[in-house]
């Protein structure tokens, strides 16, 4: 009989013991499942303000000094510095970007300003001047004027300083 008690006593005891062992895994398996389910969140992003990278930044270069307002069609202007009677290379200025334009020959009688490289093209006969972008063959601007050709003065060209040396 003291062996059935004995047995009794181990197996209430035994049972008691697995109950807490159990419960004690589980409360410990619900807490790392919490703390894992915290640790899964990302933090909320932070909006870091960045330097300005100036090789991404677009160019502006500044207006050339002295240089002449040309307004043209549709509400469009470029400034243009240089003599087009004497000069051989014209600035443009177009875009925020300043373009060098070489004087080209030709047989028409226009002034023609043209940068093979960058593909600007400029052509001034008396009455207007017209802007070309050669590389997507596209007009920029039409219709352009100086203020005095507004008025009704021709360009300051090339061929009309010869016309009026030769009258």
């Amino acid at each position: 009989m003291k062996k059935l008690m004995i047995a009794a006593m181990i197996g209430a005891l035994s049972t008691t013991m697995l109950t807490v062992a159990t419960d004690a895994a589980a409360a410990d398996t619900a807490t790392t499942t919490t703390k894992k389910a915290v640790a899964k969140r990302p933090e909320p992003r932070r909006l870091v303000k960045r330097k300005a990278n100036p090789v991404k930044e677009a160019k502006v270069d500044p207006i050339p000094e002295g240089s002449e307002k040309w307004s043209c069609k549709d509400g469009l202007a470029f400034e243009m510095k240089g003599d087009m009677k004497r000069d051989q290379i014209v600035t443009v200025h177009w875009a925020n970007k300043n373009y060098n334009l070489p004087r080209e020959a030709t047989t028409t009688g226009a002034d023609r300003f043209h940068d093979a490289a960058t593909g600007m093209d400029l052509v001034v006969i008396p009455t207007k001047a017209m802007l070309f972008q050669d590389k997507d063959s596209s007009r920029l601007a039409d219709e352009c004027k100086t203020v005095a050709m507004e008025q009704g003065a021709p360009a300051a060209t090339q061929s009309n300083a010869i016309n009026k040396t030769g009258n």
